[in-house]
């Protein structure tokens, strides 16, 4: 009997070195849990008051435009408006401009080219025992000086003999035959055309080679 209750104190013994034991782990592993939760709330409080301030600097660092500022910028525009309207007024009164000296120099040229056929047709007709007379030779002088000008202002003779025939340029007034030329050429010049910076001014007359 007394062995047996040695046992059985050595049993209840072990049993509560036991229940120790785990009631020690169980309250070490709880510490360490709580711990763990501990530190992760510290850092999300951390996390959250970083955001927080980084949103405070964030609000207070965009600052507000003054209106100062506001009408600078609002004056800025205008006038760079204003100057781009004004560039192309300028620019269409320019072309302006030129459009109506173009047309006053073509209507000052039509009036001078029946001068320069005059000319021509009296140089044409001198003898040729005359031509090296002193008026003769002034005459064709007066005519050069006048085809220079001119050409200097953007008047050029359209060529027209020996050329195919182009209604831009020509204007057929009849038809011959010719053993020079073929079908469609210009075999005679019957009055000298011009253009005027690359604008007819006047056709050329001309014959043109049957077909």
């Amino acid at each position: 009997m007394a062995e047996n209750k040695k046992v059985m104190e050595e049993e209840a013994v072990d049993t509560k070195e036991t229940k120790a034991e785990q009631t020690c782990e169980e309250t070490k592993d709880t510490k360490e849990t709580a711990a763990e939760e501990t530190k992760e709330t510290a850092a999300e409080e951390k996390d959250t008051k970083k955001e927080e301030k980084s949103e405070k600097k964030g609000a207070f660092g965009k600052k507000k435009k003054d209106k100062k500022d506001e009408q600078i910028e609002d004056l800025n525009d205008r006038l760079k408006r204003q100057m781009a309207e004004f560039d192309n007024f300028r620019k269409r009164t320019e072309k302006e401009k030129a459009q109506m000296f173009d047309m006053g120099a073509r209507t000052i040229i039509e009036k001078i080219l029946p001068v320069i056929d005059n000319f021509e047709r009296g140089l044409a007709a001198v003898p040729e025992e005359q031509k090296d007379d002193a008026f003769v030779t002034g005459m064709d002088k007066v005519y050069k000086q006048m085809l220079t000008e001119l050409d200097a202002i953007g008047v050029k003779p359209i060529e027209a003999l020996g050329k195919e025939f182009d209604p831009d340029l020509h204007n057929a007034v009849m038809q011959v035959e010719s053993e020079e030329y073929e079908p469609g050429i210009v075999a005679q010049e019957l009055q000298k055309g011009y253009t005027y910076k690359d604008n007819v001014v006047r056709h050329s007359m001309v014959a043109v080679v049957s077909e």
